[in-house]
Order: structure tokens, then C-alpha cells, then sequence
């Protein structure tokens, strides 16, 4: 089992950047697949980005694709969300997801989330 915490949201102008933490616990976080996704209000949760076991395959939705950059540092149990050129329709809680088998873009392959972190941008 991970533990996962979310860090880094805050409030920032159109065409500002923030980059996201999420903290895992336990010493397996290297095996497994990770993944980023948000929620707006009213809205259902979006797939934005997944990552390999191995950080050498990534994946990206199109609408972030260009903007947002996924990572991971097995060493230090911490995956990342590079944000840049942020747009006010960016604003969401961001949560960061472990699946325990493939990387995916559908949310309920995921097995463990964090709490969320909330990003906003202002106009």
C-alpha cells in the first residue's frame, strides 16, 4: 500500500507556472505506475498525465500537452507536475494517483489518490 500527499497549488496569474509534489510512502513507490489528474467544480475528474514505473514513459492529455510536464524521483518517493502557461480553465483540486498495474488515462484504474491540492488561476 502508498500514502500519497499532493503539495505546491496555490493561486497564480494567466501564464504563470506552479509545479506540484506528491509525496508517497512506503518503499514501493518505484513499481508503481503514477498518474495526475483534476477536478473542477461541477465537472467530472480529468486525466492529465501518466508516468511509468521507470519515469522513461510518459503520457499526456491533449488539452495540457506542451504545457505540463510529468516526473518522478524514485529516490526521493516524489512525483511532479510541472505546470506552465497556466489558463484560468486550469483551475481544479489536482490529485496525484498510484495504479498497481499499467499506466492509464481512466481514473478508476488507479488504486491509491491523494487528498488534492487546489491550483488557481486568475485572469
Amino acid at each position: 500500500q502508498v500514502q500519497l500527499v499532493e503539495s505546491g497549488g496555490g493561486l497564480v496569474q494567466a501564464g504563470g507556472s506552479l509545479r506540484l509534489s506528491c509525496a508517497a510512502s512506503g518503499r514501493t513507490f518505484s513499481s508503481y505506475p503514477m498518474g495526475w489528474f483534476r477536478q473542477a467544480p461541477g465537472k467530472e475528474r480529468e486525466f492529465l498525465a501518466t508516468i511509468n514505473w521507470s519515469g522513461g514513459n510518459t503520457y499526456y492529455a491533449d488539452s495540457v500537452k506542451g504545457r505540463f510536464t510529468i516526473s518522478r524521483d524514485n529516490a526521493k518517493n516524489t512525483l511532479y507536475l510541472q505546470m506552465t502557461k497556466l489558463k484560468p480553465e486550469d483551475t481544479a483540486v489536482y490529485y496525484c494517483a498510484a495504479t498497481k498495474w499499467y499506466s492509464s488515462i481512466r481514473w478508476n484504474d488507479y488504486d491509491y489518490w491523494g487528498q488534492g491540492t487546489q491550483v488557481t488561476v486568475s485572469s
